[in-house]
């Protein structure tokens, strides 16, 4: 066990566990970023938000890009995780579901997930965490129509993608999203794919 000194928190000596420091850190950016958005954020705001000098976060992150991506990685395997739990049934609803649940929880996370603001090719961490999820869709993908290419696996995904993203936008009409109307939209967008999976793979 290491302890943060003083010096470092400005304050009174309080004892982290190797390794919470970097949680408590990736904890806080969360929080941040569903408030502000990736563009605010800064390790200076995340130091300030968990208690530590404003040196203390670059321990663990050299860069602002550093944390973002250990954020990203995490929402990944949030992802991959909740995800796993949705029944292997021989559909895609309860997945859209689930991806659409994922989204309107955590609209920052999501979007700082997929915008682009970080490079996975440049951290291995977050490029597995993000290949880990999108396998999850893919076996799903496969459950429907054995043969599907890989054309089919991201014409199914960027459905599923752009209802979660037009949902967080506010881009949908009122009477779409209210009294389940969501989980209704997302049932017959999986059924329309799920059609469209099975006449292609039909001999």
């Amino acid at each position: 066990m290491w302890a943060v000194s003083t010096s470092e928190r400005g304050g009174p000596e309080q004892p982290y566990h190797h390794g919470d420091l970097r949680r408590a850190l990736v904890a806080a950016a969360r929080a941040l970023l569903e408030e502000s958005g990736p563009e605010a954020l800064s390790l200076r705001d995340v130091a300030r938000r968990v208690g530590v000098s404003h040196n203390a976060p670059y321990r663990h992150f050299p860069t602002r890009q550093a944390l973002l991506a250990a954020v990203a990685a995490e929402g990944f395997a949030a992802l991959s995780t909740r995800m796993a739990a949705v029944p292997a049934a021989p559909g895609l609803a309860a997945g859209f579901r689930c991806y659409l649940g994922f989204a309107r929880e955590q609209p920052g996370l999501f979007r700082l997930m997929f915008d682009g603001t970080v490079e996975k090719s440049a951290d291995p961490a977050l490029s597995a965490a993000s290949e880990q999820s999108y396998d999850g869709l893919r076996r799903a993908v496969h459950r429907i129509a054995p043969a599907a290419d890989r054309a089919a696996v991201v014409t199914v995904w960027t459905q599923m993608h752009g209802l979660a993203l037009v949902t967080i936008s506010g881009q949908l009409a009122d009477d779409l999203v209210r009294d389940g109307g969501l989980d209704m939209l997302a049932d017959r967008a999986a059924a329309i794919l799920e059609a469209g999976l099975r006449a292609a793979g039909a001999p």
